[in-house]
């Protein structure tokens, strides 16, 4: 059997596919991701407000360096930041992005451990 006898055309396929903007989006966002320390400080901040001495001290990592991997974050939309007084809280941005991290973590898991994937 040969792929082009599945019935969908390549016009079909095409309607499919998400919007070219939204598609940029998403790739910028896994890109900011792709980095270890921002992946860690996601994690962190996918349970809820820190501010960046406490991310500084978990993920051991300069604050100068969280401070600039935050700001990169921030503007890319996958963290807010609230301010307490003269601290910034920070945490993950809804529930796309906490999801997000985690299946992406759970799938690594996987596939260190060997566990079989599920659906």
């Amino acid at each position: 059997m040969y792929a082009r006898d599945n019935g969908a055309s390549a016009k079909d396929l095409q309607q499919r596919l998400p919007p070219t903007e939204q598609v940029s989006a998403a790739t910028d966002m896994l890109r900011l991701l792709a980095d270890g320390t921002r992946l860690r400080l996601m994690w962190l901040l996918g349970d809820g407000e820190h501010d960046v001495s406490a991310l500084v001290a978990a993920v051991g990592v300069a604050r100068p360096a969280v401070s600039q991997h935050l700001a990169k974050l921030r503007l890319a939309g996958l963290v807010t930041v609230r301010r307490d007084g003269r601290r910034a809280l920070y945490t993950a941005s809804g529930g796309h992005v906490r999801r997000l991290v985690t299946e992406v973590l759970h799938a690594a898991s996987h596939r260190i451990t060997g566990t079989p994937q599920h659906d």
